[in-house]
């Protein structure tokens, strides 16, 4: 257990902390009720299953363009369950930009994110503003798109394919070629340079190679050939990719589309390459959690098939999965799936992906941009608010057991349970968080500042599932509080960030403090 002291007058003198648990080992963690304490008061705490909260990697996530005004952050759409409209940024937990390279890193040494005039800077900004973390996938390759790749790399003589002589600007570079690779290292150091802060940035997508940034039909030889060479090159570049965003993002969250073509050549195709778990273990082994684009879409040869299904399933509750839909209802004929999506109601669609999501356990879903938004909220706004309530994970204390009275010196014990409402998980196995949010014991004071916060270093949130109960007793001395009275207050802390709560707990506004606290009753410190 650790401790930390807060600046306050109400603090005279050092303070000694203790933790002992159920079980034999200091800090374990028991399934199960706490039991009674003598001489303790029990308060059973009400949930809060609906409210939007805003933690990190769960959650509703808004996409943005990397080239839209600021003024979208503004979007309002119609919600006729509830008869008005809302907006869209208040449902959500993070920001996605899905953006070319050439967008971010126009010319030489110069970033968007410096330029005021840029979009990327005006987004970037409005969204710290609204206290949405931004999200971002770097796509490079120009096939049905404009170049992606800044023209300056080709310059420098970096080998590319063109897949169409008509239009000269859709260059993909060469994933294998020395000099792009050069030019990209330089980038992803000063893009990292930058957002490499959780407080900024939800996560990375960071591979971004092939078409749209995917992972598949990612090019490596000219005419996107498949050759002896191509299961070498996959694994290769896929080894430098992936350490090369890992070495330059420590703190932030990295993901990668599982796909059964992952890095190859082609897109298409019901069955897998023999080597795509390997080359997404290669990934893993750096550090990345799970993203897939093209949920609710169940087209064997191209869609979301059994492979990825499968596969998901092996990573339940070890990582985290990000889920983005594949059908775009404005403008694909979603109707002959083999789901049976009937014509004109992109309700199925949207339920479908919701299904999907909760087969696989996603802690993230995806408000694109237009009409895929409002069809989620004009259509099925039942499942955008089940997912509020249901996915990612939703923790909260359900039963705090304290003492009300309390001397000087005395050591006291207080017993905490806790339950997780999200089919997803808490991932602080994460290499980037390494278990910095742990749960804190505050003693706050008549205006909810805590003036002693103790943390439990032992526990683990990523062990909290649905339909379990965690709990623990902890013991800690009251020396060091001066006589008077306090609240008693549990929270999940930011161990990296002096402690203030990293994660807003599900539980009923009328235990809440403004900061994130979760007051269980107060407490009488008198002199021994």
């Amino acid at each position: 257990m650790r401790y930390t002291v807060k600046n306050s007058i109400l603090l005279v003198a050092a303070v000694i902390v203790s933790a002992c648990a159920c079980a034999k080992e200091p800090g374990s963690q028991n399934t199960g009720n706490p039991g009674e304490i003598a001489g303790n008061t029990t308060v059973k705490i009400t949930a809060d299953k609906t409210s939007v909260l805003r933690n990190p990697l769960t959650g509703w996530v808004m996409y943005v363009s990397g080239t839209a005004d600021p003024s979208y952050f503004d979007t309002k759409v119609s919600v006729p369950d509830l008869g008005k409209e809302v907006y869209v940024r208040d449902y959500a937990s993070a920001c996605y930009i899905r953006t070319g390279w050439k967008n971010l890193n126009p010319s030489k040494g110069k970033y968007a994110w410096e330029d005021p005039s840029s979009s990327i800077y005006k987004l970037v900004k409005r969204a710290e503003e609204l206290g949405l973390p931004i999200a971002f996938r770097v796509v490079v390759d120009g096939r049905d798109q404009r170049e992606n790749t800044p023209q300056f790399v080709f310059d420098d003589g970096a080998e590319y394919w063109l897949s169409d002589s008509k239009f000269p600007d859709r260059k993909t570079p060469l994933a294998i070629d020395p000099i792009w690779r050069k030019h990209y290292e330089t980038f992803v150091k000063a893009f990292a340079e930058y957002f490499n802060d959780p407080k900024k940035t939800a996560f990375i997508d960071a591979y971004g190679l092939g078409k749209w940034g995917e992972g598949h039909n990612v090019c490596y030889e000219q005419n996107n050939a498949i050759t002896s060479k191509t299961s070498e090159y996959k694994a290769e570049t896929m080894r430098w990719i992936t350490k090369l965003y890992a070495d330059n993002f420590t703190k932030v969250p990295l993901v990668i589309n599982y796909h059964r073509q992952i890095g190859h050549p082609i897109s298409e195709g019901k069955n897998p390459q023999p080597d795509s778990e390997t080359v997404l273990q290669i990934a893993i082994d750096n550090g990345y959690c799970l993203r897939a684009d093209s949920f609710g879409m169940n087209n064997q040869d191209w869609g979301y098939n059994d492979w990825e299904k499968a596969y998901v399933q092996k990573w339940l509750y070890k990582l985290p999965v990000l889920m983005e839909g594949g059908w775009i209802v404005s403008s694909h004929s979603y109707w002959n799936d083999p789901a049976g999506y009937r014509k004109g109601h992109p309700e199925d669609v949207r339920k479908g992906e919701f299904d999907s999501s909760m087969e696989a356990h996603v802690n993230m879903m995806d408000f694109r941009v237009g009409d895929e938004t409002k069809s989620w909220f004009e259509n099925a706004y039942e499942y955008v608010e089940r997912f509020i309530s249901e996915g990612g994970y939703r923790l909260y204390p359900t039963q705090v057991s304290f003492p009300t009275k309390a001397k000087f010196g005395d050591k006291v014990t207080i017993a905490h349970s806790w339950a997780n409402l999200g089919w997803g998980f808490c991932p602080v196995n994460l290499p980037q968080w390494n278990y910095k949010f742990r749960v804190a014991v505050a003693l706050l004071d008549s205006n909810d500042n805590p003036v002693k916060i103790f943390v439990d270093e032992q526990t683990d949130l990523s062990q909290w599932l649905k339909g379990n109960i965690t709990s623990y007793k902890t013991e800690v001395e009251m020396k060091g509080v001066a006589v008077g009275g306090y609240s008693w207050a549990v929270g999940i802390v930011d161990t990296t960030r002096d402690n203030e709560i990293g994660i807003r707990l599900a539980a009923a506004s009328k235990y809440q403090t403004e900061s994130g606290w979760v007051r269980v009753g107060t407490v009488s410190v008198s002199a021994r």
